[in-house]
């Protein structure tokens, strides 16, 4: 595959930023991979496992040059991010985020980009509840969706060429309206993370008889409750960001939970068979 992209800026090197990083050298569609972020410790680890050519800690000074910079860093702080490196982007230069809030970040990064310059809106569907540059891998996209919320100001050139960066990287491009993203992602990723968390913290605070209940735990609640290790930080910025379609989502939650309690309460063999049975055909229907 022949070069997209000369020189290409990463702020935070973690597990989303070093994975598009090494897919792409892997594909050979980039020259120069500089990488940015508040971590000297990670940044050195990048540049030690070839992740990166070049690290910075200050994004001022290490953007300049670049045609097109990835921002994964949590998500409100990258319209501050844009912010700051503004000034110093060299004309042409696309900016583009692997945030999982999208509404808000556009509106904000399309304001902040300066003209001449093109911001595109992205999220890749995939990850990790491990964290650094050392949790990145080449793979990590391979066969993923990465969603693209392009809107009326979007150019397209700069579309076209972040779109064929993630195909590079091995995932699957789709694009959708900021907003719509952000209720589909209320649903089926921000609150599986809140709910996650509420059930550890409700089975870690349980007082059953003076025992540590999650000592217990098998296979089943740790499979289910594996997310609820990801990173407290990210996960309180995305609910906040995202706040109105989040509260929408945990009210239908919250709702289907109470019908839930009401057959159990009931005594209702027939009723909870049918509900497990629509649940599960749900499920089923994923894979």
């Amino acid at each position: 595959m022949s070069c997209i992209i000369d020189r290409l800026v990463i702020i935070g090197v973690g597990l989303i930023g070093g994975s598009f990083a090494r897919a792409l050298r892997e594909a050979g569609v980039v020259k120069t991979i500089v990488g940015i972020g508040r971590s000297r410790a990670n940044l050195e680890n990048a540049l030690s496992l070839g992740i990166v050519d070049e690290i910075s800690q200050n994004p001022v000074e290490g953007v300049r040059d670049a045609q097109l910079v990835f921002i994964s860093i949590p998500v409100c702080t990258i319209p501050a991010m844009v912010q700051t490196i503004a000034a110093s982007l060299a004309p042409g230069c696309i900016i583009t985020d692997g945030g999982s809030v999208k509404a808000e970040i556009v509106t904000e990064c399309e304001r902040l980009t300066p003209p001449g310059c093109f911001f595109v809106g992205g999220h890749p569907i995939a990850g990790t509840e491990n964290t650094g540059s050392a949790a990145s891998f080449a793979t990590l996209f391979n066969g993923k969706r990465c969603i693209l919320t392009p809107t009326k100001r979007t150019d397209s050139g700069a579309f076209d060429t972040v779109s064929r960066l993630w195909h590079a990287a091995g995932a699957n491009v789709c694009s959708m309206e900021p907003g719509h993203h952000d209720r589909i992602f209320a649903e089926i990723s921000h609150l599986p993370h809140v709910v996650a968390y509420a059930l550890v913290h409700a089975v870690g605070t349980a007082d059953v008889e003076g025992e540590n209940v999650l000592s217990y735990t098998a296979g089943g609640f740790r499979d289910f409750t594996r997310i609820a290790s990801s990173d407290p930080a990210m996960w309180r910025d995305i609910a906040l960001m995202n706040r109105q379609a989040l509260l929408a989502s945990i009210d239908g939650f919250s709702t289907s939970l109470a019908e839930l309690r009401q057959r159990i309460d009931h005594g209702d063999s027939q009723g909870l068979a049918d509900f497990f049975t629509i649940a599960k055909q749900f499920r089923d229907g994923i894979l």
